[in-house]
C-alpha cells in the first residue's frame, strides 16, 4: 500500500504524463527550456518534503523543503504550486483525506509556516503578480526579507493565502477547503481510460472552468478568458480522447504562443492526489 507520500510524488508524475495538456509540458510536448524530463526530476526530488508533512512536521518547513528538493533539476520551477497544495493535503491524510481535514490543517498554520513559505522563494524563481502597494513589504519574490514584515504583522499562512486570493487560484483552494481539488478527484473518478488520459481530459474540464490565475498574470484578463471559453467548447464536443486531434491542435498553438495554464496543472495534480488517496481510482 502507497503512502500518503508516494502518492503525492504520484501524483505529480501522472500529472506530467497526460497527454495533451494545452499550453503545458507533458509526455509529448516540451518547452524551450522546460523538459519534460524536469518535471520527472522534479517530482522525485520533492519526496523527502512530503515525507516531512506525512510525519507530522510543519506545514511550512515541509513546503520549504519539497520546493528545494523540486528546485534541484535544470529547468527551474516545475510544480511549485502544485506542492504547496499537496503539502497541506499529505499533512492531513489519515486512510484518506477529508475537506474538513484539510481545513483544520491550514486554519492550524503559524507565523513559522509563513516564514516556510516566503523560504521556499530563495530555492526557485516564481512568476508573481506585482503586489498593491500595501502589501509590497509582503512581497514573496523577497524572500527572507519578507520575514520582519511577516513578524511584525503576525501572519500566518493562512493568512498569507488569503491576502494572495485575488490572483492566485492555488491561494484560493486554501481558503475555499480545496473544492477544486476536491472537485477534480471526483472528474477523475467518472472518466475512463487510463489515469493519465483521464488526468487529460480533467485538465481540459479544469481549465474551461474558470480562467486560469497564471495564464492572467502573464498575458491578461481577455487571453486568459479567451483560453477557457476555447476549452469550453472543446469539452463540450467530448473527452480528450474522443476530440484528440482538435485538442492537440489547441495544445501546440498554445505552446508557440507561450500560454501556460500552470494553475489549472497545479488543481489537477491536487486532484489526482486526492483520488488516489481515497481510493477513487486504482493504479
Amino acid at each position: 500500500m502507497r503512502s500518503a507520500s508516494q502518492n503525492a510524488e504520484l501524483a505529480l508524475l501522472l500529472e506530467v504524463c497526460g497527454t495533451p495538456k494545452p499550453g503545458n509540458v507533458d509526455r509529448s510536448r516540451d518547452l524551450d527550456d522546460l523538459l519534460f524530463e524536469h518535471f520527472l526530476a522534479g517530482a522525485v526530488g520533492s519526496q523527502r518534503g512530503l515525507r516531512m508533512a506525512e510525519s507530522g512536521e510543519p506545514i511550512g518547513r515541509s513546503f520549504e523543503r519539497s520546493v528545494e528538493g523540486m528546485a534541484e533539476q535544470g529547468g527551474g520551477n516545475t510544480q511549485f504550486g502544485a506542492l504547496l497544495l499537496l503539502v497541506a493535503l499529505v499533512k492531513a491524510s489519515d486512510d484518506g483525506v477529508s475537506r474538513s481535514a484539510v481545513e483544520s490543517v491550514v486554519e492550524d498554520t503559524t507565523v513559522a509556516d509563513a516564514k516556510g513559505f516566503y523560504r521556499a522563494f530563495e530555492h526557485v524563481d516564481v512568476f508573481v503578480s506585482e503586489p498593491p502597494d500595501e502589501l509590497e513589504a509582503l512581497d514573496v519574490r523577497r524572500g527572507d526579507d519578507a520575514i520582519p514584515a511577516l513578524e511584525t504583522r503576525g501572519l500566518t499562512l493562512l493568512d498569507v493565502m488569503d491576502r494572495s486570493v485575488p490572483g492566485d487560484d492555488v491561494a484560493r483552494e486554501w481558503v475555499t477547503g480545496f473544492k477544486r481539488s476536491f472537485d477534480a478527484a471526483n472528474r477523475l473518478a467518472e472518466a475512463t481510460g487510463p489515469i493519465a488520459d483521464r488526468a487529460a481530459t480533467v485538465f481540459l474540464s479544469v481549465l474551461a472552468d474558470r480562467p486560469d490565475t497564471l495564464v492572467a498574470g502573464r498575458h491578461g484578463d481577455s487571453v486568459a478568458t479567451e483560453v477557457t471559453e476555447r476549452a469550453a467548447v472543446l469539452v463540450e464536443s467530448g473527452s480528450v480522447e474522443a476530440n484528440r486531434d482538435a485538442v492537440e491542435s489547441f495544445s501546440d498553438e498554445l505552446v508557440s504562443r507561450g500560454v501556460n495554464p500552470g494553475t489549472t496543472a497545479d488543481l489537477t495534480a491536487a486532484g489526482l492526489f486526492i483520488a488516489l488517496e481515497n481510493e477513487l481510482i486504482e493504479l
